[in-house]
C-alpha cells in the first residue's frame, strides 16, 4: 500500500466478543473528515501508526479505551502482534477511536490518548489507558487520573490538558467514527486486515492466519507484471 494518512487508508480498506454501538454517524464527522488538518492533528494523526512504511499491509485497529473486550484484546493479543508483526516491519498499525456512548469515559479517554499523540506518546497512553481501564471506567471525571497517566508515559501534562480543553482533537475522533461506520464497523474491537474485518477478541491464531493470508496476496500481487 501506498504512504496515505491513517484517514486516508481507513477511507481506502476494502471491507466473538464485542462491545455493540446503536449509535448514529455524529453529524460533526462529515465536516472534519474534509477538512485540511493542522500541525498538531497531522501530528497526532501520524503518532497512532506503528510500523514501516514499507510494510506490505495495514492492521487496522478499531477501539474503545473503556471497552472491557478491547482490554482483553491488548492484554492478550496485542504485544504478540506487534512483536510479529509490526517489528519485523511486515505490517503497519493504525489505531482507529471508536468511543461507544454507553461508556461514559470513552470520549475523554480518546481525547486524551490523541492529545498525548500530538506530542508522539500515543502508544505509552494507550498502553496505561487499557492497564488502569478498571481504575478510572465508573468515575464522574477521570480527567485526574487520565493526568497521572500522561505524566507517567512522558508527556506535558500542561499542554495535554489544553489540547483537550481548546477540542481541536474532537474533530478527528468523530471523523474517525465516520470512516470506520463506512467500512462497516458497529463494535469493538473490530480488525480490518487486507479485505477482511474480524470482530471482537479473537485470539492471536486468528489474526495470524488473516494476516498471513493478507501477505500472501500482497507479495502475489507485487509478482505480477
Amino acid at each position: 500500500m501506498t504512504r496515505l494518512t491513517l484517514s486516508a487508508a481507513v477511507a481506502t480498506l476494502l471491507l466473538a466478543a464485542a462491545c455493540k454501538s446503536p449509535e448514529k454517524v455524529p453529524a460533526a464527522a462529515a465536516a472534519a473528515v474534509g477538512a485540511k488538518p493542522g500541525p498538531e492533528i497531522a501530528a497526532a494523526d501520524q503518532a497512532r501508526i506503528q510500523g514501516k512504511a514499507t510494510a506490505a499491509i495495514w492492521v487496522v485497529e478499531v477501539s474503545d479505551f473503556q471497552c472491557p473486550f478491547c482490554k482483553m484484546w491488548h492484554d492478550s493479543t496485542y504485544a504478540i502482534l506487534k512483536r510479529e508483526y509490526v517489528d519485523p516491519g511486515k505490517v503497519r498499525l493504525a489505531y482507529i477511536n471508536f468511543p461507544l456512548g454507553k461508556h461514559q469515559n470513552a470520549m475523554p479517554a480518546a481525547e486524551a490518548a490523541m492529545c498525548a499523540a500530538v506530542q508522539d506518546k500515543f502508544w505509552a497512553m494507550q498502553d496505561a489507558l487499557f492497564d488502569s481501564q478498571q481504575q478510572w471506567e465508573t468515575m464522574s471525571d477521570a480527567s485526574p487520573v487520565f493526568a497521572s497517566l500522561a505524566a507517567r508515559a512522558g508527556v506535558d501534562v500542561a499542554k495535554m490538558k489544553a489540547c483537550v480543553a481548546s477540542g481541536m482533537i474532537k474533530p478527528l475522533i468523530d471523523a474517525d467514527v465516520e470512516r470506520a461506520r463506512t467500512a462497516g464497523v458497529n463494535s469493538t474491537p473490530t480488525f480490518i486486515i487486507g479485505g477482511e474485518m474480524i470482530e471482537g477478541a479473537q485470539p492471536m491464531s486468528v489474526f495470524r492466519q488473516a494476516i498471513d493470508a493478507a501477505l500472501a496476496a500482497a507479495a502475489s500481487g507485487s509478482k505480477k507484471p
